[in-house]
């Protein structure tokens, strides 16, 4: 009985040495979960995050597999180290890529292009949001993962679809003409 035990704890050691360092680099590289908490994300459009304000969050699948080589959409929510707290990630939707104009705001410059190698990211509800308004473009370096599904609490199990408020975005080329 000793040695059959024996064997079983060295299996169960050995299977979990491979385990967790497999199950660390699946999270690292493909997926993971994040709880959305803030005010920042709850307006339209939709799908918005946390609607119901208060103390219960949505959880969203960040896919960090997707963002690779740092491509991501307009309209994409996104998870970004915070350029202000390095310690903070903070979830927004993307407004513009390098080399859109954008229309800021609330940032020093009423028209903003957006440099290369960053982007522009704004929460839905503009007034209770630490986004580009506040800090500017943001380093493609910074992106962590792109919210892909709501998947909590379960009356909210949706896919995230890219998609930009109508007054947002970058500004067309006839209207920079003007």
């Amino acid at each position: 009985m000793a040695s059959g035990g024996r064997r079983y704890l060295r299996a169960f050691v050995g299977g979990f040495f491979v385990a967790v360092p497999v199950t660390v680099t699946a999270l690292d590289r493909l997926a993971y979960v994040a709880r959305v908490e803030g005010a920042s994300m709850q307006l339209c459009p939709q799908p918005s995050l946390n609607p119901e304000g208060g103390s219960d969050c949505d959880v969203v699948l960040l896919n960090r597999w997707s963002v690779r080589n740092y491509e991501v959409r307009r309209g994409d929510i996104v998870s970004v180290m915070s350029p202000k707290n390095p310690q903070q990630k903070i979830i927004k939707r993307v407004i513009g890529l390098e080399g859109d104009f954008i229309r800021t705001l609330s940032y020093k410059n009423r028209y903003v292009r957006v440099p290369d190698g960053h982007f522009w990211i704004e929460g839905d509800h503009h007034g209770h949001s630490l986004d580009s308004n506040s800090f500017g473009p943001v380093s493609v370096g910074l992106l962590h993962g792109r919210a892909s599904h709501i998947i909590w609490p379960p009356n909210r199990w949706q896919r995230i679809e890219a998609s930009l408020p109508a007054d947002r975005g970058p500004l067309d080329t006839e209207e920079e003409e003007e």
